[in-house]
């Protein structure tokens, strides 16, 4: 392994219909299969890699445009479905990302959010292994 900057820990106790819980307790939650139950309340694997993925993915937008000189502002969702696969009648996701910039043409944002993707460490991550639609959105765009 390379030189580590530093690791995060989390435990998960009993799957999607359990908790998970930070190693410094920031992270506290129940979590609930909205597949199977929308009356509970909690968050989902799914709902955490889309928090996780959105905040990674807009920190390398915000990279890519100051290595370019580029002032913007930015603002990143990230879509996570859970996904039937027809291969192993099992599971998988796929991802969107809605990325908002202010202050570059459709083109630069287009270029911005294409680099991005490739310095993004969760976008390495995912690389080949689950489908990523990039949606780049200058600001001056409707949602």
């Amino acid at each position: 392994m390379s030189e580590v900057i530093f690791t995060s820990k989390a435990t998960a106790k009993n799957g999607r219909d359990g908790h998970v819980k930070s190693s410094d307790g920031i992270i506290d939650l129940e979590l609930v299969n909205p597949a199977e139950n929308n009356d509970d309340k909690g968050s989902n694997p799914e709902q955490l890699f889309a928090a996780a993925y959105s905040g990674c993915f807009d920190s390398a937008v915000n990279l890519v445009a100051s290595q370019q000189n580029k002032k913007i502002d930015s603002e990143t969702t990230a879509e996570v479905s859970l996904i039937k696969d027809p291969e192993d009648d099992g599971f998988k996701i796929g991802v969107t990302l809605n990325v908002k910039i202010d202050g570059l043409n459709p083109e630069e944002a287009e270029e911005i959010v294409q680099s991005a993707h490739q310095v993004c460490p969760y976008s390495k991550a995912t690389r080949g292994n689950i489908e990523v639609n990039l949606n780049a959105k200058p600001s001056d765009e409707p949602s």
